[in-house]
């Protein structure tokens, strides 16, 4: 496997891990991983990327190495405000000049989309692997979902534990049967940790289980999307269920129109490969993110 370092930038009161492959004047591929994952879920793109690549990957704030905000005063959820905050820190301080490419899986998906079309003179190219966004929430669903919010706020969301590594491995290879034992023992050295009394624990906080105050709007992310000028490669798992799941009781192909958005939109799918596809096939991921940012 190729090596990494890791590095912490404190900035805008947070506390990011950072790590990073290759040579410091190599072409930057800056990579975001998804929901209750961590950035060395990459590691397999990486060793499959045959050219020289300097590779980027933060870990989400809550996830990982990286800081749990300090939740007070009616705090106790994320946003993806702040996750967007957490990328333009990154790029400020690995990149703060020109544009660069994204890489995004999942959550990070719909981060590097976001931040493509918030600040588009920074980005050049970005491979979406498996973002959907969210199912319309229109602005009737709001105050229920702010009454969820402040339901979830009395509850002490707990993470689930393990009794050994072994246990840790069989989870991950349970959610997703293609995992090989070896792939699988290298995650879970990342994604969870032992703890003091002997049990293993998932590197994320807790209080991402809690329901943000805000119903998704399609409306404000096309908006977002529209403005986004640096092509988008969108890459899928032919065996994945995310779209159906993302699309609720809309059709999927309904559900597709709101790519239209962007101006350059390019779409792939990668046969037998589910949502977790740069765990899947990482070879064809990493030729796919080659050719298109090359």
């Amino acid at each position: 496997m190729k090596p990494f370092k890791t590095e912490i930038l404190s900035t805008r009161g947070q506390r990011l891990a950072v790590h990073q492959w290759g040579a410091p004047e190599a072409p930057l591929l800056v990579m975001l991983h998804g929901w209750m994952d961590v950035a060395a879920s990459f590691q397999f793109v990486v060793d499959a990327l045959q050219r020289d690549w300097r590779v980027i990957a933060p870990d989400a704030r809550g996830f990982g190495l990286s800081g749990w905000p300090v939740r007070e005063s009616g705090g106790g959820y994320y946003s993806f405000p702040d996750y967007l905050s957490d990328l333009d820190a990154v790029l400020e301080a690995y990149a703060p000049e020109g544009s660069v490419n994204l890489v995004g899986h999942s959550m990070g998906a719909n981060v590097v989309c976001m931040y493509a079309g918030v600040q588009p003179e920074r980005v050049r190219r970005v491979v979406d692997l498996e973002g959907f966004g969210m199912m319309d929430r229109p602005a009737s669903t709001a105050p229920a979902q702010m009454r969820a919010w402040l339901t979830d706020l009395r509850v002490n969301p707990r993470m689930s534990l393990y009794d050994t590594r072994d246990a840790v491995i069989k989870r991950l290879r349970t959610t997703n049967p293609r995992l090989s034992v070896e792939r699988a023992t290298f995650l879970a050295e990342h994604w969870s940790r032992q703890r003091s009394d002997g049990l293993y624990e998932v590197l994320g906080d807790p209080a991402h289980k809690i329901s943000g105050p805000r119903p998704y709007r399609l409306d404000e992310a096309m908006a977002v999307w529209a403005e986004v000028t640096a092509p988008v490669l969108h890459v899928e798992g032919s065996d994945s269920n995310t779209l159906r799941w993302a699309a609720g009781t809309e059709a999927p192909d309904a559900f597709r129109a709101r790519f239209k958005a962007f101006r350059d939109w390019r779409q792939v799918k990668i046969d037998q490969a589910g949502h977790m596809l740069h765990h899947d096939q990482p070879e064809q991921v990493a030729a796919l993110i080659e050719d298109f940012c090359a």
